[in-house]
């Protein structure tokens, strides 16, 4: 079993009473330490089966810096990094992800998506992810009237969210990224840290058992060691 495999071995019981599943784990070299990226989402296996067409909210700041301190706890209880430092970064799916699975399609209902499958590429309004269907409503264009596309998931080689810039629902925007700033960093390094973070316990954590810092955020990494 990789590290990355292990690592997502143990966030996963650690993350599922939070309402969260970890969608992508990452390890990579970074210098001397290794940079550990983790992904994660809401978890939708609770909506009734039915249910193929109501929007699922995007992760609050607050879901992602809780999933951070529970993830950073994780890993500080389990061996699984062993004794080398490295960075972590948490954080939900960006726009631009590809999407791949049904589950990942099912959480852009409602949003503009580019849907590349077997017989082409439409980019279009989401409005339903079924068991084995999508449906996507196409807009007109000058040249082409608006048409309503049932694809088969099977045949969907890959879907990517679009960024709009003119939103009805503001709540679709993702959230801002969330960032717990070591205490020795400079203080303009992190101009958006999380209200929420304790770099001061963070800190004292890793005195503790690995000598180093915490970095909690897909946005840029302040150094540090775990």
């Amino acid at each position: 079993m990789s590290t990355a495999q292990e690592i997502r071995a143990t966030l996963e019981p650690v993350l599922a009473p939070l309402g969260l599943v970890v969608e992508d784990v990452s390890v990579s070299p970074a210098g001397k330490r290794r940079v550990v990226r983790v992904l994660v989402d809401s978890d939708i296996s609770g909506l009734d089966v039915t249910d193929t067409t109501s929007p699922v909210p995007p992760l609050s700041l607050d879901a992602v810096a809780d999933a951070t301190r529970a993830v950073s706890d994780a890993l500080d209880a389990s061996d699984v990094m062993g004794q080398a430092p490295y960075v972590l970064e948490v954080s939900s799916p960006g726009v631009g992800r590809p999407l791949g699975s049904r589950d990942q399609l099912r959480r852009q209902v409602g949003r503009l998506v580019e849907i590349v499958h077997q017989g082409g590429t439409d980019t279009g309004r989401l409005t339903e992810v079924g068991s084995d269907t999508l449906e996507l409503h196409v807009p007109a264009t000058r040249k082409t009237p608006e048409r309503h596309v049932t694809l088969d998931l099977d045949g969907v080689q890959r879907g990517i969210v679009q960024v709009e810039f003119k939103r009805v629902d503001a709540e679709d925007a993702g959230p801002e990224p969330h960032r717990d700033a070591h205490p020795d960093a400079h203080p303009d390094a992190h101009p958006d840290a999380h209200p929420d973070a304790h770099p001061d316990a963070h800190q004292d954590a890793h005195e503790d058992t690995r000598d180093g810092t915490n970095d909690l955020d897909q946005a840029a990494a302040p150094e540090g060691d775990h």
